[in-house]
């Protein structure tokens, strides 16, 4: 999905108004953003804040529906550019329509994952189809380490198979965990799933004691290591833990998603649909989407492609995993 605000900034902030957490827990509250236009979705945006840019190499998390598209007209995001990354889609309900500059024409659907690897530059358009009724999902961002920010084009699709836990159930899309293992690669460790949690019950998660992790609510209320986490919350656990424990109290199943990764120690700077190193990087990329053809072309998409904001009068500024 682009971020498709017309006054982009190049971070993020959110008031913090949870209760204090244990030492090692963070609650990161999400804030409402328009995507534009009268009937446009809004989606929930948990990365980047003031409180932390990046978990691991996941520098962007938007949480989405569930969308009534009858009265909103859903999804229809023009052609637009990425750098530097990797997105990755993810739905609960609904179907969305993915084309891109590779020649990729594909569907994201509940439980299925797409990746695509916009490194030294792609382009995309996602349109949600005619059968989708209700929209739902999560958009996310992975930033590319400098030694693979230039990395080709690229679009991967895998359907995890659901992994039993004692007391849940879990679809590993990124990373390893539970036993399971995604094929899909990535440019630094990752760990990237879908868990459910049974009513009263308590999930324990041997994760790694290298990652920094968060867990994203989209429903139920839970418990992250005794923290609680409200719907649409970002829990962020501190590296160190060699276990993670989702406890739900609630009457019925809590779904969550879960990131994780080591420390990325890069700074980074990201504004619009694009992520470098400095204004310069960000600048020369708004200037190739205006004026050159290193995006490439999407086709089959009904309509022109989205225009690319004006840049800050002010430059923008490497800011690392906390600001």
């Amino acid at each position: 999905m682009s971020n498709t605000e017309t006054r982009p900034a190049e971070t993020v902030c959110g008031a913090r108004t949870a209760e204090p957490p244990r030492p090692g827990v963070e609650v990161l509250p999400a804030r409402s953003v328009p995507l534009g236009g009268p009937r446009a979705m809004t989606v929930r945006r948990t990365l980047p804040q003031r409180a932390r840019t990046l978990i691991g190499a996941w520098c962007f998390a938007d949480h989405y529906g569930p969308d009534d598209v009858a009265r909103t007209g859903g999804m229809d995001v023009a052609p637009h550019p990425h750098t530097g990354l990797q997105t990755v889609s993810w739905l609960f309900s609904g179907e969305i329509e993915h084309r891109d500059s590779l020649g990729t024409h594909a569907f994201v659907r509940p439980g299925e994952l797409n990746l695509m690897t916009g490194g030294h530059g792609i382009s995309h358009s996602e349109v949600s189809t005619p059968r989708t009724t209700l929209l739902h999902g999560v958009q996310l961002w992975v930033a590319l380490p400098e030694q693979h920010r230039g990395a080709a084009r690229d679009f991967r699709h895998h359907v995890p198979a659901p992994v039993p836990l004692d007391g849940g159930e879990v679809r590993v899309f990124l990373g390893t965990l539970a036993g399971d293992t995604s094929p899909v690669r990535t440019f630094t460790p990752l760990l990237g799933a879908e868990l459910s949690v049974a009513p009263g019950a308590a999930v324990v998660l041997d994760v790694d004691a290298a990652f920094e992790h968060g867990v994203l609510v989209d429903t139920g209320d839970v418990r992250l290591d005794g923290t609680p986490l409200r719907p649409t919350e970002l829990g962020y656990a501190t590296p160190g833990r060699t276990t993670l424990t989702l406890a739900n109290e609630g009457p019925e199943a809590a779904r969550l998603i879960l990131l994780g990764g080591p420390p990325f120690q890069e700074e980074i700077v990201m504004w619009w649909n694009f992520i470098g190193r400095s204004h310069e990087d960000i600048a020369q990329a708004r200037e190739d989407w205006v004026n050159s053809n290193r995006f490439g072309e999407v086709e089959g998409y009904d309509g022109g492609r989205l225009p690319a904001p004006a840049l800050p009068s002010v430059a923008l500024k490497p800011r690392g995993r906390v600001r």
